[in-house]
């Protein structure tokens, strides 16, 4: 493990990196119009998981976009090594997105189980 600084320019593992100075911009503005929308599956979201999961990406994205705009790229600072293997670098908010992701498939995967359950349970006691 190290801390490390790593500027990235890009988007995930540097892709869409340019040294055109409207590019942070128009990436941000991207991750804003996809904030919005979560949001608004957020505001409409059953289960508790997928509010949870949706918040930790909204979070992460937020987070990124603050590096993004402050700094016209995302700083990352986090470095593994394992078992002779290397993760490039990440950040929290990388971090915050990536497990709200694993919450989402999780929640797809078993919340639909779950909420066909209740609605069959409710639905015989009528």
């Amino acid at each position: 493990f190290n801390l490390v600084a790593v500027w990235n320019r890009g988007v995930s593992f540097g892709l869409l990196a340019s040294d055109n100075p409207m590019t942070p911009y128009y990436l941000s503005g991207f991750a804003v119009a996809v904030v919005i929308g979560l949001t608004v599956w957020l505001a409409r979201a059953p289960s508790q998981l997928l509010r949870i999961s949706l918040g930790l990406i909204i979070g992460g994205a937020i987070g990124n976009v603050i590096d993004r705009l402050r700094y016209n790229a995302v700083v990352d600072f986090i470095d593994w090594h394992v078992f002779g293997y290397h993760w490039p670098a990440f950040n929290l908010a990388d971090s915050a997105i990536s497990v709200g992701v694993v919450f989402l498939l999780f929640d797809s995967f078993l919340g639909d189980s779950e909420r066909s359950d209740t609605q069959i349970s409710k639905g015989s006691g009528e």
